[in-house]
Parts: structure tokens; sequence; C-alpha cells
């Protein structure tokens, strides 16, 4: 059986600590940025964490078994 491709837009938008953990940008983050406050902007500056519900599946992308 042929190995499992890491697929690459996943690879670019996640990454992985060392704890095992997915860290993930947050959205909103990239243009209009006149209209939010600098308190919502500066928020969104930090990383997030992929939750339970997708866990599995950026796992399947990132070919971690």
């Amino acid at each position: 059986m042929p190995k499992t491709k890491t697929n690459c837009a996943t690879k670019k938008r996640f990454k992985l600590t060392a704890s095992g953990i997915i860290k993930r940008k947050h959205a909103y983050k990239s243009h209009i940025l006149t209209k939010k406050s600098t308190k919502r902007k500066r928020n969104l500056r930090y990383f997030g964490v992929v939750e339970g519900a997708n866990l599995n599946a950026i796992k399947e992308l990132l070919v971690m078994h």
C-alpha cells in the first residue's frame, strides 16, 4: 500500500507543538481592519488551539497516525 501524502494546504496553516497540540491562526485578521477595534485585532494576534471536533480531521491531513 502506498504512503499517505501530507496535505500541503494544511501543513501551511497548522503547527504541531512538542506536546502534540495543534495550533492555528485566527480568522478575520487579513483585511478590512479599520472598522475592527484595537482590542479585537490584538486578541486575533495570538494562536488558537484546534478543538476536539476538528482534531481528527486535521491529524489525518497532516498524516499523524
